[in-house]
């Protein structure tokens, strides 16, 4: 029984779409390889690689995450703890260790990280990112925002800010499915470790 657990924990482990060879990537793949190195990502990696496979649809999604992670009118300390509350949610291990760094250099605290991986909202946060981190965690447990938590989050934020929060949270749910369905692997010791099937 003991060797039957360890066989099947090394299968979770398996990456299941991982990065094409080099020699076997087609010209469309290749272009978003040069596209995805040179630009702000610095290569292909997270959900990158196994969107590789369907280049049309990388093409669409990488300018979203784009436009939401380097251009959104997000304060990035909320930005960043967003991500990590749905990094936590999906149990996502990649978009934890590149986000954790990222939210903890734009101001986000120690305690505040602590409590999203706890999945608990950040008590003594500044009012945006507690409430940011209250609607992320509420929106994707249950699918809808009761109008007191939209009142709140529209006060802070405007009706676009309402739009991109959203929007910011369903990019990275998706993305995040698409790397645990891949097995996608992140080689960085975490500092908070999730486990996933």
């Amino acid at each position: 029984m003991a060797e039957e657990t360890r066989e099947s924990k090394a299968y979770i482990r398996k990456e299941r779409i991982p990065m094409p060879e080099t020699d076997s990537l087609t010209s469309e793949q290749r272009r978003i390889v040069e596209a995805l190195t040179s630009g702000p990502r610095k290569g292909v990696v997270g959900p990158f690689i196994p969107l590789i496979q369907c280049p049309r649809l990388l093409d669409l999604i990488e300018p979203l995450g784009a436009e939401l992670r380097f251009n959104g009118t997000l304060d990035r300390r909320v930005r960043e703890v967003v991500i990590c509350a749905v990094a936590r949610h999906t149990s996502n291990q990649f978009e934890m260790n590149v986000h954790v760094p990222l939210a903890l250099e734009s101001g986000v605290s120690r305690a505040s990280i602590s409590a999203v991986f706890e999945e608990r909202i950040p008590a003594g946060a500044p009012d945006d990112e507690r409430i940011a981190v209250e609607f992320a965690q509420h929106l994707m447990r249950n699918h809808g925002i009761p109008d007191s938590l939209f009142a709140k989050v529209k006060s802070l934020f405007s009706n676009e800010g309402v739009v991109e929060l959203t929007t910011l949270v369903g990019y990275f749910v998706a993305v995040c499915w698409i790397m645990n369905v891949a097995r996608t692997k992140t080689d960085e010791e975490p500092e908070f470790g999730l486990t996933r099937g």
